[in-house]
């Protein structure tokens, strides 16, 4: 369920979309700095949202530089990082770990295992750091595996698991904005969650997979079909998501939930669509 929570790159302005890229690269650096060049290959753009969300609203030292690397090796990039990035970096390792190994479980994939195995030393040391985080992950994944194994008619009781993961993987410290972070990332995670099953749909039944739409609907619809449910989950997240204090940054932000973060969805449906209207044309 990685690649969901990205921002729209039009909806930016050229100063804003440098600051998320940089801020990408900063978790780069993270990564390799703290678990070797391996773990890079787990970056995405879903914790770079976590990122600028905790930074936003604790506003921590950053530091800033340039510097190449293999991906751009012509050109310095730009990048930021701050104690956040550091904790964003474990829980990017945490999370690709546990979908590796699930997704080895479910395709058979040695070569998902065998690289699920090159991220163990660092994940031993993650579980060490922030227990309740990863216990939270084991756990709701587990839950998760047991609503497909029974083939669960209710996507709410799958959601609210991804929901309980993100809201944990959110849980950086406590204090009195920690509720409507966790509330955020919790109905954040029902959303991707439900437009994974909603974009995966046929090809879940394609391959015999579960998938909580269709085992509720008991046959696969339109993509459209999906949307009431998909706007009413956004809704609860923006309404969460206003509670918090955010200035620096607050414009990416809203861009990522409120454009963003429905990318995969809006092309899933045009490419549903399109055929149809061809043949009308």
């Amino acid at each position: 369920m990685f690649g969901y929570v990205v921002a729209a790159k039009d909806g930016l302005t050229d100063e804003q979309f440098r600051r998320y890229r940089a801020c990408y690269c900063g978790l780069c650096h993270a990564l390799r700095d703290r678990f070797g060049q391996a773990c890079r290959m787990t970056l995405n753009y879903d914790m770079t949202f976590l990122i600028l969300l905790l930074s936003s609203l604790y506003e921590p030292e950053e530091q800033s530089g340039e510097s190449r690397c293999a991906a751009h090796p012509a050109k310095a990039q730009a990048f930021w990082k701050n104690e956040i990035t550091d904790y964003a970096a474990d829980m990017n390792v945490a999370l690709s770990y546990y979908k590796l190994m699930d997704d080895a479980r479910d395709d058979g994939s040695r070569l998902k295992e065998s690289t699920a195995r090159l991220l163990e030393k660092g994940y031993a040391q993650i579980k060490e750091r922030w227990p309740e985080q990863c216990a939270a992950i084991e756990s709701e994944l587990s839950a998760l595996s047991r609503l497909e194994e029974q083939n669960d008619p209710v996507p709410d009781r799958g959601a609210a698991c991804f929901g309980r993961l993100m809201a944990a993987v959110f849980r950086w410290k406590e204090d009195r904005w920690t509720p409507y972070v966790c509330e955020t990332a919790f109905w954040l995670g029902e959303l991707i969650y439900l437009e994974d099953a909603a974009v995966d749909m046929e090809k879940d039944v394609r391959r015999g997979r579960y998938n909580p739409l269709c085992a509720m609907w008991g046959e696969t619809r339109p993509l459209r079909d999906c949307e009431p449910l998909l706007m009413m989950t956004a809704a609860n997240c923006m309404a969460a998501f206003d509670r918090l204090p955010l200035v620096q940054d607050g414009d990416i932000l809203k861009n990522i939930l409120l454009s963003g973060v429905w990318s995969r969805y809006h092309q899933a449906r045009l490419r549903q669509e399109r055929p149809s209207e061809d043949a009308q044309a």
